[in-house]
């Protein structure tokens, strides 16, 4: 089974965000082939999360999991950690004051 490009995913989540009138931005450019995607969620409170994909051993399927939760400065140095470990890595934020996501929707887990 092939899998999508880094890249294609991130331009394919933005426009789907788009459609819901949910502002998101990349804030980290990472591999376009094969990077790994971390989502920051910030509800403009003061508070955020980043979820990552994992995969699901029972399953065999991918699927969003939360990464860290809290202060949006915690996730920030949470975040610049990750990207210390991985340079590949793309970061997308959303901004959205009811916490909408929408990586719980059909095809965003693949």
């Amino acid at each position: 089974m092939s899998r999508l490009t880094a890249e294609f995913w991130v331009h394919a989540y933005l426009a789907r965000l788009r459609l819901y009138d949910i502002p998101a931005f990349v804030t980290s450019h990472g591999d376009d082939t094969s990077g790994a995607v971390l989502v920051k969620l910030n509800t403009l409170d003061g508070r955020a999360c980043a979820y990552h994909r994992t995969f699901d051993l029972m399953t065999g399927s991918r699927k969003w999991d939360l990464l860290v939760d809290g202060d949006e400065v915690d996730v920030d140095a949470s975040i610049a950690k990750q990207l210390g470990f991985d340079p590949d890595l793309w970061v997308v934020e959303v901004e959205d004051r009811q916490g909408r996501h929408l990586l719980d929707e059909p095809g965003l887990g693949e």
